[in-house]
């Protein structure tokens, strides 16, 4: 689904950078371009995962001068609680981690707080109590905008309702992220001449035919939309991917579909996944299983 026209455009790409103004400046790449002049991938995709360790200067966590420190896991969620203003403790000590590499599911009842934690695990929100590091960076020792910088350059986020930009071409609304951010723009180019063939290649590997790569968001359908939205999330190769309910409008065939082609390009990328959904028959898919569960009455 795209966003309202209305809307501001940089609200529709926050898997980019949230924070931005809205006047946030043109999508890179400048829309399609001739595919022969670009370099293409190899097959499959990049041989290795590239940018699993590469981020923004925004903490701690690099090896000390006799050596590089093992990888943190990708994710760390360590003594979390948070409520909402007003409301009921929707975490209380909550505990969970994400090797790198790794892809989890994320299961739940309505209200237990699935999308919350995602917020929390972006940085687009912060909790009460614990502590939250995302390749080995904690959050909490950073300020909004370095919590920004951190987001658009090591996460990528499929919302829920995709949030593209209505009048953005598929290509543009991917390129998004490269505009943001200077480091995915960087490893968009490691297998590309211009970010705008690294998007085509993208989109091309994810069923959308090059024919459609130059027509407005609006003018797709569910599933293409769909696809268009992973691959602005994937762009750039950034080492955490977030799907919130990136399924819950499609048909189960085409889910499980969907699924599998998400995951062969977090592989390719060397990105971690963390996926929410209601539909407990994709967890066979993933290697792990989280569930939480719905918050105590008066708690």
């Amino acid at each position: 689904m795209v966003a309202r026209a209305d809307a501001p455009a940089v609200a529709m790409a926050e898997d980019a950078c949230p924070a931005a103004p809205a006047s946030g400046g043109p999508p890179c790449g400048g829309g399609p371009g001739p595919a022969a002049d670009a370099r293409e991938l190899p097959p499959g995709g990049p041989p290795s995962s590239p940018g699993a360790g590469d981020g923004p200067d925004v903490g701690s966590g690099a090896g000390s001068a006799e050596g590089p420190a093992p990888a943190s896991p990708a994710v760390e969620v360590l003594g979390v609680s948070y409520a909402w203003k007003g409301g009921g403790k929707v975490f209380d000590g909550l505990d969970m981690s994400l090797g790198r590499g790794e892809r989890l599911f994320i299961s739940g009842p309505s209200g237990c707080g699935k999308s919350t934690l995602l917020s929390l695990v972006a940085g687009i929100m912060l909790p009460d109590s614990g502590e939250i590091r995302v390749g080995g960076v904690s959050l909490a020792g950073l300020s909004g905008p370095k919590r920004d910088r951190l987001r658009g350059e090591r996460i990528g986020y499929i919302f829920q309702q995709f949030n593209l930009v209505p009048y953005l071409s598929a290509l543009d609304n991917v390129l998004l992220p490269c505009g943001f951010s200077k480091e995915r723009r960087r490893r968009a180019l490691r297998f590309a001449r211009t970010p705008a063939q690294a998007g085509r290649l993208l989109l091309e590997r994810l069923g959308i035919p090059q024919e459609l790569h130059g027509r407005g968001a609006a003018r797709l359908s569910v599933g293409q939309q769909q696809r268009v939205a992973a691959a602005r999330a994937l762009i750039g190769s950034p080492p955490l991917l977030i799907a919130d309910e990136p399924t819950s409008a499609l048909d189960e065939e085409t889910g499980l579909a969907f699924l599998k082609v998400l995951m062969r390009e977090c592989e390719t990328a060397g990105s971690s996944l963390m996926f929410v959904s209601h539909d407990t028959k994709l967890a066979g898919e993933f290697e792990r299983r989280f569930a939480l569960k719905a918050p105590s009455p008066g708690v």
